[in-house]
């Protein structure tokens, strides 16, 4: 029995009407969906952490959770697992005709906007002539957000609805900036959320401009406060000082000097 097989009997029996789980037996795709997320989070956790070890374990879970919504699918005469699995090998060898296509295509090489192109004509072929697709479509609603504006946007400046040059997005950040002022002036909390989620946006935009993933970026400068803090924060309990206890300006030399250290 391949471990695959042997998964999906675990599943099985899992879910079994008799003798199953009651646990299992309960959940349904929503109460599942947050598993399925935060399984993955922690797949990426375990690769940031260069831990290949515990990547192992965390590949397996969210195996795990693929398995279950096949599953419950199959149960409800949707799909089972073996459709799952065949669909995204058959999608991935239609995405790739410089790896698996005709002689041709295989000496042409990759061409770019190609993997675009082919989704965009997957959605076309999926929504039927009569009902063509938006150019927004299919961009999951459960993303981060700061990965879906960035999707958002690759999708809209694919229809030629973008600036030529990285200098536009750059200036759009400058007016999102003078109207969220101008939205403080007037003391309206409301206006002034609107106005900061239009800033990220157009944040966002200049970093598809340099070709820079805005989640990976901000998550980089996330580890990166957190170690200089953290170095700061030991420099003053070294000292027998407290960090609530210090005014904002000794502080900031301390978090200049943790700055420092990271260069030495």
């Amino acid at each position: 029995m391949s471990a695959i097989q042997k998964l999906l009997e675990v599943m099985a029996r899992l879910r079994d009407r008799e003798g199953g789980c009651p646990w299992d037996l309960e959940q349904d795709f929503s109460t599942i969906a947050p598993y399925t997320l935060e399984e993955a989070y922690e797949v990426a956790d375990a690769i940031a952490r260069g831990d290949l070890a515990s990547l192992r374990g965390e590949l397996g879970d969210l195996l795990f959770q693929v398995v279950f919504h096949a599953r419950m699918a199959e149960e409800a005469g949707a799909f089972d697992f073996e459709e799952v699995a065949a669909g995204i090998a058959d999608k991935m060898i239609r995405r790739h005709p410089h790896v698996f296509g005709s002689a041709g295509e295989r000496r042409q090489g990759v061409v770019p906007g190609s993997w675009e192109r082919i989704k965009a004509e997957e959605r076309h072929d999926a929504a039927g002539a009569d009902n063509p697709p938006g150019v927004l479509e299919g961009i999951a609603l459960a993303l981060p957000a700061l990965k879906r504006a960035q999707k958002i946007g690759r999708r809209a400046a694919g229809v030629g609805f973008d600036w030529p040059e990285s200098e536009g997005a750059r200036l759009k950040i400058a007016e999102e900036l003078a109207e969220l002022d101008g939205a403080r002036r007037e003391g309206d909390p409301a206006r002034v959320a609107e106005e900061l989620g239009d800033l990220l946006f157009a944040v966002v935009n200049l970093a598809r401009h340099f070709e820079v993933d805005a989640e990976q970026a901000l998550t980089e400068a996330n580890r990166k406060f957190e170690r200089r803090f953290r170095r700061m924060e030991q420099a003053v309990l070294s000292e027998g000082k407290h960090l609530r206890e210090l005014p904002v300006e000794v502080l900031e030399e301390y978090w200049q000097a943790a700055k420092r250290g990271e260069r030495e």
